[in-house]
């Protein structure tokens, strides 16, 4: 358990750091864009009510609280099952991405009523209309990993 509460912790720190950094010195909510790396990367300021790509986004506060809720119930369910699972570090590591990230994107609803999404990457002719956050990469991060852990373990146990 180790291995995840530091990497959650990890996690939610630097969301929460990024984001105090481009709301607070960087003025991102009044200038709206930053050029950084223009235009692969660039800071775009997006207030997402929602989950991915502003999917279920409502201005009516009761929806801010179910998101909050259904957030809050994935990261108890996974909880549950790695500590039941007596899960390895690859599997405690990933349960931390998703839940450092998922806890950072509970905190910015409570606090602002919607996540502070503020990475925007194209490339390629590709623009990209969307903008996310540190821990939207580490919730799919960690996701993704989950997944294909499990995968690997149950086809382990099949064997």
């Amino acid at each position: 358990m180790k291995t995840m509460i530091g990497t959650g912790a990890t996690i939610l720190v630097a969301d929460q750091a990024t984001k105090w950094y481009v709301l607070g010195p960087l003025a991102l909510d009044q200038r709206l864009f930053v050029p950084v790396l223009d235009p692969y990367v660039n800071f775009v300021m997006a207030w997402n009510t929602g989950i991915n790509f502003g999917l279920f986004g409502s201005d009516n506060d009761w929806m801010r609280w179910v998101l909050i809720a259904v957030a809050l119930g994935i990261c108890a369910v996974v909880l549950v099952w790695l500590k039941r699972e007596g899960a390895p570090r690859g599997m405690q590591f990933a349960t931390g991405l998703l839940v450092g990230g998922a806890i950072g994107n509970v905190i910015d609803r409570i606090r602002f009523g919607a996540v502070a999404d503020f990475l925007n990457m194209s490339c390629c002719g590709f623009t990209n209309p969307y903008a996310f956050n540190v821990a939207d990469i580490s919730i799919f991060a960690g996701a993704a990993t989950l997944i294909l852990l499990s995968g690997r373990e149950s086809g382990a146990k099949q064997k």
